[in-house]
């Protein structure tokens, strides 16, 4: 496919809650500054469309099909190599990048779809990470502490890209910034009762 995903200015956002609601925030003021701009969330409410906008409007239906195509040819030529099945959240990733990358969006807002550590969407060096909540979900997968579900919602924290976290609990505060102090990422809060 080329790599999509590095021809793409990109916000990335984790958190147990709050991801769409930020995500769309950051996507409109971007637009209404004169940027063209791709949002990739998930879960969708009403189709899979919705999960993959510029500029607000859906992936058109015939796009979304013929993008999939693609995919689906890239992933017959893997797995015939051996290579495990991407599960569905790793096709519609792929499908967003390609997609974000052949329409010439300026950015795109990319909403992790579990964790962020190991997560399809983290591919990227975006240029701001966001970490809205941290709480308990999908303890079988991230741990059953906060200290481990924060640790894997971390994940996306790059070298010395900008991360902005929303109110976190003090035990995952204090894994995030460690782990944003350890890349020489700095840190904002949306709290003044954090800082």
């Amino acid at each position: 496919m080329g790599n999509p995903h590095l021809k793409i200015p990109c916000v990335h956002i984790a958190g147990t809650n709050g991801k769409g609601s930020t995500s769309l925030l950051i996507a409109a003021i971007l637009s209404c500054a004169g940027y063209r701009v791709g949002r990739f969330t998930s879960p969708h409410l009403h189709s899979y469309f919705e999960r993959i906008t510029i500029n607000g409007q859906e992936i058109p239906g015939s796009d979304f099909v013929d993008y999939l195509d693609i995919i689906d040819n890239c992933v017959a030529h893997l797995t015939a190599r051996g290579v495990e099945h991407p599960t569905e959240f790793e096709v519609l990733t792929a499908a967003a990048y390609q997609y974000f990358a052949d329409q010439e969006v300026d950015i795109a807002v990319m909403e992790t779809g579990l964790g962020g550590r190991f997560d399809s969407t983290n591919v990227i060096v975006p240029l701001l990470s966001v970490i809205t909540s941290i709480d308990y979900d999908h303890t079988a997968i991230l741990g059953n502490t906060i200290e481990e579900i924060a640790y894997n919602k971390a994940g996306i924290i790059k070298r010395k890209v900008p991360v902005l976290v929303g109110q976190l609990p003090e035990d995952a505060l204090r894994v995030v910034k460690d782990y944003a102090d350890d890349l020489q990422a700095p840190l904002y809060y949306s709290s003044l009762s954090q800082i």
